[in-house]
């Protein structure tokens, strides 16, 4: 059995929609805070239960018989999201799941400056100290952040941001895939594995792709990093998310989403999506 969390959400829902094509709909259930919203897979044959990282409680039973258990990372940036992992973690331990995987980041690591990598580092290391064999899918960063995190270069011409490093831009239907694959492969892969796009363009090449895409000519202007807080603050950016927004570009300058990986090409079968396309 293949037990699937956060099967409600863009990421696992679209794993759970791969995973059904390739193994029988009666070896997966999903675990959801709410079961009205996943209707869909019930139609399809797949046991749905309840399960919620903040309810500790429900999770045991809605992890029960799980030979694989694929957790979803907490993606409120508020919240205490190693705490919600660990919780999810100790109920894997508690129903005998036999191999926990993870959604996880290819920047996981404790001294990035962007809080999401540090969560995904600690939550790691619980699973390293949980005893059961696991997993962890250290995806690309996601593309269709692109949206918020370039700005809004399609009516002024201009990608603005407070720093420029390498990022391997990677389509999230493309993670979801792959996953997908990875558990029909029953245990054949084991602890950290990186499924990026094959490229990592800074944002003054994604405003060179997005001249030639749209015809008229798209800059990248990189201010101080005071000045891009002072304008996130003046168009009514909340200061906490300003702040947090701004640990992605610092990751970015120090390196933390450069690498690069060819596996996540292999587990598709074909070359995964591009930034440029995405941009598209």
């Amino acid at each position: 059995m293949i037990v699937i969390t956060g099967a409600t959400g863009a990421l696992n829902g679209a794993t759970v929609d791969h995973l059904l094509e390739l193994v029988p709909a009666t070896d997966v259930a999903v675990a959801v805070r709410d079961v009205a919203k996943a209707e869909r897979f019930a139609g399809r044959g797949v046991a749905v239960r309840h399960g919620d990282y903040a309810d500790p409680a429900s999770l045991p039973g809605a992890f029960e018989g799980a030979d694989q258990l694929l957790l979803v990372s907490s993606s409120d940036p508020k919240a205490d999201a190693v705490s919600l992992h660990r919780a999810a973690i100790d109920a894997a331990v508690t129903a005998g799941v036999g191999r926990i995987l993870y959604t996880s980041h290819q920047a996981a690591a404790l001294d990035n400056p962007f809080v999401p990598g540090r969560h995904h580092a600690e939550t790691e290391a619980l699973l390293d100290a949980s005893g059961v064999a696991w997993t962890s899918l250290r995806n690309g960063f996601y593309a269709h952040s692109l949206t918020w995190l370039a700005g809004s270069w399609r009516e002024t011409g201009v990608i603005v941001v407070p720093g420029d490093g390498p990022v391997s831009w990677t389509a999230r239907e493309d993670s979801a895939e792959a996953a997908a694959v990875v558990l029909a492969s029953d245990g054949g892969y084991d602890g950290p594995v990186t499924l990026t796009a094959a490229e990592a363009p800074t944002f003054a090449d994604l405003a060179l792709a997005a001249s030639e895409l749209t015809g008229r000519e798209i800059t990248c202007q990189v201010l101080p990093e005071d000045e891009w807080l002072a304008a996130q603050l003046a168009q009514g950016t909340p200061e906490f998310m300003a702040r947090f927004l701004l640990g992605f570009y610092q990751a970015a300058d120090r390196g933390f989403f450069a690498g690069v990986d060819p596996l996540l090409g292999k587990l598709l079968g074909r070359a995964p999506r591009t930034a440029r396309e995405l941009l598209a």
